[in-house]
Order: C-alpha cells, then structure tokens, then sequence
C-alpha cells in the first residue's frame, strides 16, 4: 500500500511563531511543509517568496514542498531552489510550455509537480505524467485557506490513480484544499496519499495532536478506488 503523508501548509500557521508551530506539525506526524506561494496576479492573494522558504530550511530537515500559484514561474524556480525547495509544483494553467517548465525544476535539482485547478480536467496532463514526482488536485479554488471541499475533486484524484495504473507510472498524488477529519478518509479512499492540510493542522487547538488525528485518520482509511 502506498505510505500516506500529511503535509502540513504553512500558510495556516503563527508566523509570529512559525519555527515552534511547523516543528510541532512535523512531530505529529508531518513528513514535508507545504509552502503556498501566491503573486496576486495568478491568484487573488499576495504570500511568500523565497526568504521564507529559506528561512524554513534552516530550521526543518523534512522536505519543502513548494506549490507556485504564480505567473511566469520560470522566471522564479531557480531562486526557490536556491533558497532550499525540495519539491515544486506548477500551474498548468499557468505554464505555456508545462514540459519545459517541468525540466527546468529538474535541472535545478527539485522534484517536479504539476498542479491543476478544480475546473480543469486532469487529462490535459496526460503528456506529462511520466515527467512528474507528484500532481498536486486542488479541491478548492486557489487563493485563500479556510474554503470548503469540492466533491467533484474525488473523481478527478480517482481518475488519475486509474492513469497511472494504467501506465505504470508512480507519480504521487497530492490534495489541497478543504481536507479535514470530515473529508481526509474519501479522498485517501480514491487515491491521494500526500495531503495537504493547513486550517485543520494550524486552525485551532493542538497543533501536534491535530495533525496526529489527522494523520490517523487517513491512514485508517482503506486505499480503494470510488
């Protein structure tokens, strides 16, 4: 079976306390930090760049998964890899040339993503699926935290775990936006294994004992197709 991870999303966090808050994640059970980077312009928001990646990398040892909701995002991976990404992931609404895209992270030594939004279908990707670590379902519309799951996002991640079974392909497939203890089981159930949670990890309460129920939750859940 594949390992489920829980990949805690910063942007939820204290950043007035952001080393305390992700190191708490990560001890319950957070395997890599979800990095959203937005430039206003893709997206209806203005977030982080590479300072705070760098700032992170100083601190955490897990991998830093770093998801580009920006325009031109070639103009920038070489400085998000420079500053200590491990991982990351672009739009491929927002890629003119996505297979010149994608191997330019590569070149930059980061394992390459593909991210597409709620109305875009993933079988756009299909020329690229064999050049990706992990594509990244966003099951709400990028921009802000907080927003509510799309149903229609289980089909999409079941599609795509049927792609890749079709193709031996061992891409990963990533889920942000709106997973909770009320959503985490039904979107492992069609096939997501890295989950990105940042409101039910950072919300509220106990940062490490949420992502640990999280986490348990999810892994719990069986890893079928729906």
């Amino acid at each position: 079976m594949t390992k489920i991870e829980l990949l805690p999303s910063v942007l939820a966090s204290n950043f007035a306390q952001l080393g305390s808050d992700v190191h708490a994640a990560i001890e319950g059970g957070g395997t890599a930090l979800h990095v959203d980077v937005m430039d206003g312009h893709f997206v209806p928001n203005l977030t982080v760049g590479p300072p705070l990646v760098a700032s992170l990398r100083k601190v955490v040892s897990v991998p830093l998964d770093c998801h580009l909701m920006i325009e031109d995002p070639d103009l920038f991976i070489p400085a998000f890899a420079d500053a200590g990404a491990n991982w990351i992931s672009v739009h491929q609404e927002a890629c003119a040339n996505l297979d010149r895209t994608l191997h330019l992270i590569a070149q930059h030594g980061c394992k390459p993503g593909v991210v597409v939004n709620p109305a875009t279908p993933v079988e756009l990707l299909t020329e690229v699926l064999d050049l990706v670590h992990h594509v990244l379902v966003m099951s709400v519309n990028p921009g802000y935290g907080g927003q509510k799951f799309i149903p229609n996002s289980l089909n999409k991640i079941a599609a795509l775990a049927r792609m890749r079974a079709e193709r031996k392909l061992d891409f990963r497939i990533e889920v942000d936006g709106g997973v909770d203890l009320t959503t985490v089981a039904d979107v492992v159930k069609a096939g997501a294994e890295l989950l990105v949670i940042g409101t039910g990890v950072f919300g509220h309460g106990d940062i490490r004992g949420n992502a640990a129920k999280l986490l348990e939750a999810a892994r719990s859940a069986t890893l079928t197709r729906v």
